[in-house]
């Protein structure tokens, strides 16, 4: 039996809160709407949809709660710099304009989100530019999908769970893939491809989110942002700060200020 998926009932005469102004992308939007149910039905991926200037034309239910919203109309023709905390949609909107103006996808971008009233989550960011007929930029599509559990039922699960393992224990140390690679049994390709089926991550991004585990909760107790980098394996304070922010969005010391924020 085909289950029929419910849309709320919308005036004819009521105004919609965002007019595109290009032609080519709201033909585009009557498309994405037919399928707003189902993007409203997903509690785990916000999805949206922008213009070339960045603002909001479709947004789902799981997006609009995260940001506070309770009716996903009112971000309707805002950009992520007026919906985000101000300090993470900056860049937000940055991301937003780079992928728009170079008219390259962003694929699984991990990402740190901190929601209002939230705790921090780690999600996988993916952004498609959107083009008209004659291949220009008119927006863009895109889904941040909750970091899911990893697959324990995998056959290499076992064995790549040891990898984890160490990369969690040594995270202050440099990657050495190979060296993984012959701990699991399997070549360096074999490592990375299981490593995405079963957690959902790349063994650098396993390293990469281990290491900005541990920096967010040292910022909770350590003044010195060199002396949270030098623990968290990076010799270069300031590469520390570049990569840090590139994921999360701010820089260290902007992160803790948001947490004495939220605390005080």
């Amino acid at each position: 039996m085909t289950t029929l998926l419910a849309v709320p009932p919308m005036s004819l005469s009521e105004p919609l809160r965002y007019q595109p102004d290009n032609a080519d992308l709201g033909a585009m939007l009557a498309h994405f709407r037919l399928l707003e149910p189902v993007f409203d039905a997903l509690p785990d991926v916000a999805f949206f949809v922008k213009d070339a200037s960045g603002r909001y034309a479709i947004v789902n239910r799981t997006l609009a709660m995260r940001c506070g919203y309770k009716d996903k109309r009112d971000l309707l023709g805002k950009t992520a710099d007026e919906v985000f905390p101000r300090r993470f949609g900056r860049s937000y909107f940055e991301q937003d304009m780079a992928t728009i103006n170079a008219g390259q996808q962003l694929m699984d971008q991990l990402e740190l989100h901190l929601y209002p009233g939230r705790q921090p989550g780690w999600c996988l960011t993916c952004k498609e530019p959107l083009r008209d007929a004659a291949g220009r930029v008119v927006g863009l599509a895109g889904i941040s999908r909750d970091l899911k559990a990893h697959e324990g039922s995998h056959p290499a699960y076992s064995r790549l769970a040891d990898v984890v393992q160490h990369i969690q224990d040594h995270f202050v140390q440099p990657l050495n893939l190979k060296q993984l690679a012959q701990m699991a049994g399997m070549s360096v390709a074999q490592l990375e491809r299981y490593f995405h089926k079963v957690f959902h991550l790349t063994p650098r991004q396993v390293l990469l989110k281990t290491r900005l585990d541990a920096a967010t909760a040292l910022l909770v107790t350590h003044d010195k942002v060199t002396d949270v980098a030098a623990l968290c394996g990076y010799t270069d304070h300031s590469a520390f700060t570049r990569q840090f922010k590139a994921t999360v969005g701010v820089t260290p010391t902007e992160y803790r200020l948001m947490l004495q924020e939220r605390a005080g």
